[in-house]
């Protein structure tokens, strides 16, 4: 019981407490990609996809200074270390090192370029993620389920799957075991 529980008073939270709840999200993210070639699909899909986007930031005006595109970054960056500091850091690190290469990209290739770039990866992005839960899961994508969840999560959870995968990391013991069990309730 909260301390505002026990003395009955109203509790503020600027963050939604189940927004940080990494087996919830990972339960809900699993429930949808059960299927290893669906996996697979997924870890060569889903952060190109972020990386594209990133690249049209460079083309939008800075607001106070501040470049939307690495305000967004940083946004995310701290979204998922405050769900698991381990992976959360090295899934921030590469949001910062996809910032950069999508900057140094935007400038290489200009706006008349980069957005048709940026066009087509994405829609053979999203064309292999949607082809993979067709084919392989027979059902619909997540994002028809939870659209924010899905775009700002993806990212993340597939670089915890390949973790988990390569080298069986869990953000604390008994993590996956947990997460199977809500898995089986969504």
């Amino acid at each position: 019981m909260s301390k505002c529980q026990r003395q009955r008073l109203p509790c503020f939270s600027l963050v939604p407490k189940d927004l940080l709840d990494l087996e919830k999200h990972f339960a809900f993210y699993e429930a949808f990609h059960s299927n290893p070639a669906n996996v697979v699909i997924h870890s060569l899909f889903a952060w190109p996809i972020f990386y594209t986007s990133l690249i049209l930031f460079h083309f939008t005006t800075p607001i106070f200074f501040l470049d939307l595109g690495f305000v967004f970054v940083v946004m995310i960056g701290l979204f998922y270390v405050s769900m698991d500091r381990k992976a959360g850091s090295l899934a921030a690190l590469l949001c910062v090192l996809c910032w950069i290469g999508s900057g140094c990209l935007a400038s290489q290739l200009g706006f008349s370029l980069a957005w048709k770039v940026v066009l087509a990866a994405q829609l053979l992005c999203w064309t292999a993620l949607i082809l993979g839960h067709l084919l392989f899961e027979k059902r619909a994508p997540a994002l028809l389920d939870n659209l924010m969840e899905t775009l700002l999560t993806a990212p993340f959870f597939v670089l915890l799957e390949v973790l988990k995968n390569i080298c069986g990391y869990e953000p604390y013991p008994g993590f996956h075991a947990s997460v199977k069990v809500k898995f089986e309730d969504v």
